[in-house]
């Protein structure tokens, strides 16, 4: 194998794949990266058994051919080389790899492609298409609630759910509740229910970008994302997602309507006095204003008066104040509703086909 390639191009490849590899994989061939050469193309995977990703880069190629090489001292070198030059990459004998610029050079031990993994494949599958800037926006305004509870692993991931032409995403963590659905541009007339783990959904997340779109095919509890140039492939979470619906209440009469920038500035800086054991930020909502509140014992404590459109009963409540920073710091809109019922009862937001449903804590 021969090619040639402009570093930043190759540094670029090597960036897209490198994330799911681990410095203590089990199996030493896990740590490399394989370089396959096509048609002026170089394929480059990476995969953690669970996790595969291939990324194809435009290259000059002299001589097709595969080897595989160490991921981090490949991207290490690759990343040092001298200036934006040219960079040749040659394997001989024995899987020694060369890499070489105008008056620099490498020689690295690589190991043969059939000692790598192969990725599955999804041949004859269905692909569903979507905009990338939209499941962008849906993996933004999800992927915070996913629960890191491994005993509760279900709730590891992200649950996809194909129905009625439409893709809807939820995650929860049993304290909160993200559900986002947005319809699909294609007729789909099968109802397809997977999660997706939350390893996975970074990457995508990295991945995506505006203007494209992505096809997702579903093997055998396998996910496959086609982004065009980079694919992501992975192990589904195998389960019964919970019944999300049940949890999620009637629109409420009793709204309060809040600049969602003003709402956000004001529980980061009463954010700032909590600690584990006092995370709890008041809320007490009156006509036309809301009061944040944070005492934390041998901390201090702040108060800030905060402008809002309400016309209902006096409410006093509490929350943790990042399970509302996540959802408002994500959102675009300037205005919010959002609905409070009593002291006991979940906070509800609700925007264009996104719902977010967050529990109070105990005050005190």
């Amino acid at each position: 194998m021969k090619f040639s390639v402009d570093k930043s191009v190759l540094l670029e490849g090597i960036q897209a794949v490198q994330n799911i590899i681990s410095s203590k994989a089990a199996l030493p061939i896990l740590s490399h990266i394989l370089l396959e050469t096509g048609n002026n193309s170089l394929r480059l995977t990476a995969t953690d058994l669970d996790i595969g990703i291939s990324c194809v880069i435009p290259v000059n190629v002299l001589e097709t051919g595969s080897v595989s090489v160490p991921a981090k001292r490949f991207g290490d070198i690759i990343r040092e080389l001298p200036g934006t030059t040219t960079t040749t990459i040659n394997t001989k004998k024995n899987n020694l790899v060369l890499i070489e610029t105008e008056n620099c050079q490498f020689k690295i031990i690589g190991l043969p492609k059939e000692e790598f993994p192969k990725l599955p494949e999804f041949k004859d599958k269905e692909a569903v298409k979507i905009d990338q800037g939209i499941l962008k926006e849906m993996l933004a305004l999800t992927s915070f609630a996913v629960s890191f509870d491994e005993t509760r692993y279900i709730l590891n991931g992200i649950l996809f759910k194909i129905e009625n032409n439409a893709l809807t995403l939820v995650a929860t963590d049993g304290k909160r509740l993200a559900v986002i659905e947005r319809k699909l541009k294609q007729s789909f007339d099968k109802t397809v229910k997977v999660i997706v783990p939350i390893k996975t959904i970074h990457e995508l997340n990295r991945n995506l970008s505006d203007g494209k779109e992505v096809s997702l095919i579903l093997g055998n509890n396998q996910v496959l994302f086609d982004l065009d140039s980079v694919v992501v492939i992975s192990r589904l979470i195998e389960g019964e997602f919970p019944d999300y619906r049940q949890v999620i209440p009637a629109p409420s009469d009793t709204k309060m309507q809040i600049s969602r920038e003003q709402f956000l500035l004001a529980v980061r800086r009463a954010s700032l006095l909590a600690t584990p054991d006092y995370q709890a930020v008041k809320f007490e909502v009156f006509k036309n204003k809301m009061v944040v509140s944070k005492s934390t014992p041998d901390i201090g404590e702040s108060r800030e008066e905060v402008p809002v459109d309400y016309q209902g009963r006096e409410i006093m409540i509490g929350f943790n104040p990042n399970y509302l920073i996540d959802v408002l710091k994500n959102l675009e809109e300037e205005k919010l509703n959002f609905e409070l019922t009593d002291g006991e009862k979940p906070g509800v937001i609700r925007v264009d086909g996104y719902i977010y449903i967050v529990l109070p804590m105990r005050l005190g």
